[in-house]
């Protein structure tokens, strides 16, 4: 059975953050993994993300992802857009006001982010990576929504890596202090001497200061094998290869 995390601050607006349980993929990939792009069968990916589109009540033909690269870009999407296509847009972020249309984006320890106005009937769905948050992925979200009249939008952050798992290096830590100095606060020292950086915390001061209200539901990718994959966890395993987590939102 498929586990779909859901959040009332989303509701009514059908919605989830899906945990790899209840999938067909096995090894690496054992559960619910939705990633094309991994080594995974292919047919085996498609049947796992044909059950994501029934959990969301649309057609396999109505669950839009696209070509995500750790950008700010975002897909607007359209009334008869095709998902084939979209699929193929590198973007990392989809906004849309047609009901139906269900949007995605895939994760394995970056930030799943759905947004919503319910009243204005305008959604979004982010993948925000500490590049793409640094780039301004999710402002340009919050900006491509607002763009279709989106003005009262609540966002959750879903299933991601957490502070106490991602140890970094001082290169990394500059790219922030660069953009920032205040971002220091997002960093904290490590059992190994080396900075901790707080993924959620940093979305949701990016989400609070472009007028979202936003939470973390506050679960660790890296800390629980069991309910999701991890690119980290499997860096640290040496395994091979590693499945991708989906989340949704549909009007």
């Amino acid at each position: 059975m498929l586990e779909i995390l859901t959040e009332d601050l989303l509701s009514p607006l059908r919605h989830g953050f899906f945990t790899r349980k209840g999938g067909a993929s096995s090894g690496l990939f054992a559960g619910l993994n939705c990633g094309r792009g991994s080594s995974d069968q292919s047919e085996i990916v498609e049947i796992n993300r044909s059950r994501v589109a029934e959990a969301m009540g649309v057609g396999i033909n109505a669950l839009f992802t696209v070509n995500q690269v750790h950008s700010a870009d975002v897909v607007v999407l359209a009334q008869g857009d095709d998902p084939a296509a979209i699929s193929e847009r590198r973007a990392d972020a989809i906004v849309t006001n047609i009901p139906g249309q269900a949007i995605a984006v895939l994760t394995a320890d970056c930030q799943p982010i759905l947004l919503a106005d319910a009243r204005a009937g305008v959604i979004g769905a982010a993948h925000a990576g500490w590049k793409g948050a640094l780039n301004g992925v999710i402002e340009a979200t919050v900006g491509a929504m607002q763009d279709l009249g989106a003005r009262h939008i609540t966002a959750v952050i879903g299933p991601t890596i957490s502070q106490r798992a991602y140890e970094v290096g001082d290169d990394f830590m500059e790219n922030f202090l660069v953009e920032d100095p205040s971002y220091g606060r997002f960093f904290s020292g490590g059992p190994n001497g080396r900075p901790m950086f707080d993924l959620p915390g940093y979305g949701l001061m990016r989400l609070r200061e472009a007028g979202v209200n936003a939470f973390w539901n506050r679960h660790c990718t890296y800390s629980d094998p069991d309910r999701f994959f991890s690119y980290r966890r499997t860096t640290h395993e040496g395994a091979a290869d590693y499945g991708r987590l989906i989340s949704a939102i549909v009007l």
